[in-house]
């Protein structure tokens, strides 16, 4: 029996870090927080029931080590977890008749702040909470963030970096693939706050949300740590009385942080009396705060009390996290109802009876992917069990019945073609093979207009759409005669003689093109941006010459393999796709760029840029002067690397390990530039 515990135990602790590393360092999900939270549960009990605690464990380690691409730093104060319950009479129980503060638990990436002299000096996230990554530049993009306040000693606070959801959904609706779509906004704003280009982080609209005041340093005023530092004869002045109350209170860091312009968290005063009601309160909002939350903190008042409590081997005891918890309704499965995307992926979503779920009635589900759908063994007319996650999003919860006789279709649901099941990264899911299915036009399309490929503003995936059900379009020369339909459009909803008009400006700008913007806005498969500047340079810019090459010739193409040149040759082999180049082509003048050969000393050569620069704006300004000059920029080091450039020499990145591994030459930024002769102003 004992030995059966370990076993659990040890497939908990493999379980739970993978998860932990896929959310922390990877910015993805293998699991919901509910299944994580009922895992972390089951592990606690069985190690209190054996006594026996892995080094590795969840429960003695804080999140997950710090990604290397960015400078890491260690906190002075260490960022522990906190303790966490879903009882609402345990959550007032643990006030033990004191005051305290209850706030939003906010659902992004926590950033600790300094300022010195009145301005923004540092910004580093919580890493695994003894070290964190060093984030200045992307902090200072924050919509929402101070970057000089009033206070002119030292300030130390955190907060969450958080994108509501609302500019999550703007975000996801310019993202033309759906796999490549962000799965909630915590991935999202955790990728866009550790950008090593804050020009990305600043697109973002990330906003900061301050929830702790770490310390406050200045001679004449008393810190949070509770001692005075005064090198003058103390008086009683209001300045003097406001920086001992901040030693003292919760309530008042929030007032004085508020003061120096931050946005704080929404928090209210609570006492035994009165917590049930105030819960209520944040319940009440939830379901349309657009800001991500997935519960609540409950703080002392008292600074100082909260401190003399200690701490366990992992949680403050000043401080307590509150998780809502789920509404479960049991009912019964219906259908399995399969939703084809634009990129093919076909999705399962559970029908099931009707059931009321936090006020209001829901009775379907996404079952999200093939592995879900097997794990849950569905099976129509099964007893289920579902909840909304976070209070919003319904989701299966359980399966009673687990008949596990739901059959995967074989063929489309759109357009009757032959489906396949592909796996990555452990994921199965189920796709579409027919490349013409009527699905896809429209991420086709999407593509086609992005920033990187034609960059025509002012059609989302949700106006294309539009265009293309009203048939508007059917191909992509029909974008340039949109000024057919100009009373159809001026009607639409949403539209109007203003937008019509910026719309048919940005379409004409968008005549003036290059020849690799058009080959990576046709969408062939496998040819992403880098691959169509490749083949525009190795041909020319002769478009008739890459419609011409086989397979063979395109292979021989350094960099380009066989799939590659497959995927090429058979798109430039289809009548259809010639055709509709062609009318493309009409429309467009296509400017070619001048080569001086004198320039191009970096063909065949292959580089891979990381870390911070400081001559170029960003590392796609140092790529392009490469492409420019005939060589290439990959994302990994392999044997082909020519050299890594990064100005961290003595890194021990991962990047930095594997080129020494193979003997890449590791280049700082001056001695790339002086190798092969550029000069930067």
């Amino acid at each position: 029996m004992q030995s059966e515990k370990v076993k659990r135990i040890q497939y908990l602790v493999e379980t739970l870090n993978r998860a932990s590393k896929a959310y922390y360092a990877e910015d993805r999900e293998i699991m919901s927080n509910r299944e994580y939270d009922a895992l972390y549960d089951e592990l606690q009990l069985l190690e209190e029931e054996t006594g026996i605690v892995l080094a590795n464990s969840p429960t003695v380690n804080v999140g997950y080590e710090a990604v290397e691409e960015l400078p890491k730093e260690k906190h002075e104060t260490p960022m522990l977890s906190l303790g966490k319950t879903k009882s609402r009479e345990e959550l007032r129980s643990w006030l033990q008749g004191k005051p305290a503060v209850l706030s939003w638990k906010l659902d992004g990436l926590t950033v600790v702040l300094t300022y010195d002299g009145g301005r923004l000096v540092k910004a580093v996230t919580r890493g695994n909470g003894e070290i964190g990554e060093v984030i200045t530049n992307n902090a200072k993009t924050f919509k929402n963030i101070p970057l000089t306040i009033p206070f002119e000693g030292e300030l130390v606070l955190r907060g969450e970096a958080v994108i509501t959801y609302s500019d999550f959904e703007k975000m996801n609706a310019q993202i033309p693939d759906t796999e490549a779509k962000y799965k909630n906004p915590r991935n999202l704003c955790s990728g866009s706050v550790r950008q090593l280009n804050n020009e990305i982080t600043a697109r973002r609209n990330v906003r900061f949300y301050a929830f702790d005041l770490v310390s406050v340093r200045r001679a004449e005023i008393v810190n949070t740590e509770g001692s005075i530092n005064d090198s003058r004869e103390q008086g009683e002045s209001m300045e003097q009385l406001k920086y001992e109350a901040i030693a003292r209170s919760k309530d008042a860091q929030f007032v004085f942080l508020q003061e120096q312009g931050f946005e704080v968290v929404e928090h209210y005063t609570v006492t035994e009396e009165n917590i049930l009601e105030t819960i209520e309160l944040f319940e009440k909002k939830i379901e349309a705060y657009d800001v991500p939350s997935d519960g609540l903190v409950l703080s002392y008042e008292d600074i100082a009390y909260g401190r003399s409590l200690g701490r366990t081997a992992k949680f403050p005891r000043h401080s307590i996290a509150f998780k809502w918890a789920d509404e479960l309704q049991e009912t019964t499965l219906k259908e399995i109802e399969w939703s084809a995307s634009r990129t093919g992926l076909i999705n399962p979503v559970a029908i099931f009876e009707p059931v009321e779920l936090e006020g209001t009635t829901v009775s379907r589900a996404s079952v999200h992917n093939i592995s879900i759908l097997r794990g849950l063994h569905l099976g129509i007319g099964d007893r289920i069990t579902v909840y909304k996650a976070n209070m919003i999003i319904p989701q299966i919860e359980k399966n009673l019945t687990c008949s596990d006789t739901v059959e995967i279709p074989k063929v489309c649901p759109v357009c009757g073609g032959a489906t396949e099941i592909r796996q990555v990264n452990e994921v199965q899911s189920l796709y579409c093979t027919n490349e013409k299915c009527p699905a896809k036009s429209i991420k086709a399309f999407t593509l086609f207009v992005s920033r990187d490929a034609m960059n025509i503003d002012g059609l989302s995936e949700a106006t294309l759409e539009k265009f293309i059900d009203m048939g508007l379009i059917h191909e992509y020369a029909d974008l340039y005669h949109m000024d057919r339909h100009r009373d159809v459009i001026v009607n639409m909803e949403g539209f109007g003689e203003k937008s019509y008009a910026n719309l048919m400006e940005s379409i004409n700008a968008s005549r003036n093109t290059t020849l690799h913007r058009v080959i990576y806005g046709l969408g062939i498969a496998n040819i992403g941006l880098a691959n169509a500047k490749m083949l525009c340079r190795y041909f020319d810019y002769d478009l008739a010459k890459m419609q011409a090459a086989d397979v063979e010739t395109l292979s021989a193409i350094e960099g380009v393999g066989e799939v590659i040149a497959t995927a090429f040759a058979d798109y430039m082999r289809d009548e259809d796709n010639l055709r509709k180049i062609q009318n493309l082509m009409a429309e467009l003048h296509v400017e070619v760029p001048v080569v001086d050969e004198a320039s191009q000393n970096m063909t065949g050569l292959s580089f891979v840029i990381t870390g911070s620069l400081n001559h170029f704006e960003n590392r796609n300004e140092l790529k392009d002067l490469i492409e420019a000059r005939g060589g290439k920029v990959t994302g990994s080091v392999t044997g082909k690397t020519t050299a890594l450039i990064n100005n961290d020499v003595a890194s021990t990145s991962s990047k930095n390990k594997k080129a020494k591994e193979l003997g890449i030459p590791i280049m700082a930024e001056e001695d790339f530039l002086k190798e092969y002769g550029i000069e930067v102003v």
